[in-house]
């Protein structure tokens, strides 16, 4: 899968980074001098911190595997049988991931807004259709998204995925999470071999 534009954590310090990224100050606490973003996540993981860290890996991965990442998430919280509005999304956000097209992208929103954009699957939709384009109807002047809209949906989507049932199984849901996320910037080598 090709890379999307974004500008990786080293392009800016790690502490503007994490104020873009709109931390707690928990979070903003936790950052030392020598820590690089791997170090960082995982001092968030140490002080369980997991919606900081689902939210530093939503602004440092590129868009379209941020998305990719929000909808592993959410297709492993929707369970064997999803609802079918729900399904729709999450078929919606991966035919986009698969051809980001307009047309694709499109179609991601209206799926959003069946499934409803507090459920795990209808935010994925939406961080796709908020990923470039225009938000406004195709026929009209272009309306860019915001740098960071994309970032904010995928969020929601992986935090909601992973608060979602049961509570009591927040924190391993999280976990995993946020190691699925880590396994793509490895794979990615967003952040080299620090």
């Amino acid at each position: 899968m090709a890379t999307s534009a974004q500008a990786p954590v080293a392009a800016r310090t790690m502490a503007e980074f994490i104020d873009l990224a709109g931390l707690g100050d928990d979070a903003k606490a936790a950052l030392a001098p020598a820590h690089g973003p791997r170090q960082y996540v995982q001092a968030l993981l140490d002080q369980k911190l997991y919606p900081d860290a689902v939210r530093f890996l939503a602004h440092a991965l590129p868009k379209r595997e941020g998305i990719w990442w929000a909808w592993v998430c959410a297709r492993r919280a929707s369970s064997d049988a999803p609802a079918p509005l729900e399904m729709t999304a999450l078929d919606a956000t991966e035919k986009w991931i698969t051809q980001p097209t307009d047309e694709n992208r499109r179609a991601a929103m209206r799926a959003a807004e069946a499934a409803g954009l507090a459920t795990p699957a209808g935010c994925t939709a939406l961080a796709a259709f908020v990923s470039g384009g225009s938000l406004g109807p195709a026929d009209t002047p272009p309306v860019p998204p915001g740098e960071f809209l994309t970032a904010k949906a995928i969020t929601g989507a992986v935090v909601s995925a992973a608060v979602g049932g049961d509570a009591a199984k927040a924190p391993e849901r999280f976990q995993g999470f946020i190691a699925q996320g880590l396994d793509v910037v490895n794979r990615l080598q967003l952040w080299g071999s620090q």
